[in-house]
């Protein structure tokens, strides 16, 4: 990453997204949520649409970015279990949403990778 801050404003910006996107519409969310879960599918999509906006908040201010960056690289870590669970579920959807399905399960460590990276900038 060529700037530490700019890096920290995209990821508090990706993760605002995705958890806003968790309380806007949350339903396709709800179908990733492991069934060994205890509770309903919308409270867990609900409370880690939260998680999101908390990292978001904490990666945002530099007084907290190190500890929010930990958090979302924890987190990103936490839902890995719900992009393992959708590529099993589509596995007999048509190509295009497979492939969508599948490509998530590599992406998430440069993304665990990228927030580390801005844990480690911030001191």
């Amino acid at each position: 990453m060529a700037d530490s801050s700019r890096a920290s404003r995209r990821l508090a910006t990706l993760m605002a997204g995705m958890g806003a996107l968790h309380l806007i519409a949350p339903k396709p969310f709800d179908a990733l949520i492991p069934e060994r879960l205890p509770g309903r599918p919308r409270t867990w999509t609900h409370l880690s649409g939260a998680a999101e906006l908390a990292c978001a908040a904490a990666v945002a201010y530099p007084r907290t970015r190190k500890a929010g960056a930990l958090a979302t690289a924890g987190l990103m870590a936490a839902v890995y279990p719900a992009n393992v669970k959708m590529a099993r579920d589509w596995r007999d959807k048509p190509l295009p949403m497979r492939a969508a399905a599948y490509g998530r399960l590599p992406l998430q460590a440069p993304l665990i990778g990228w927030a580390l990276h801005v844990a480690r900038e911030s001191g």
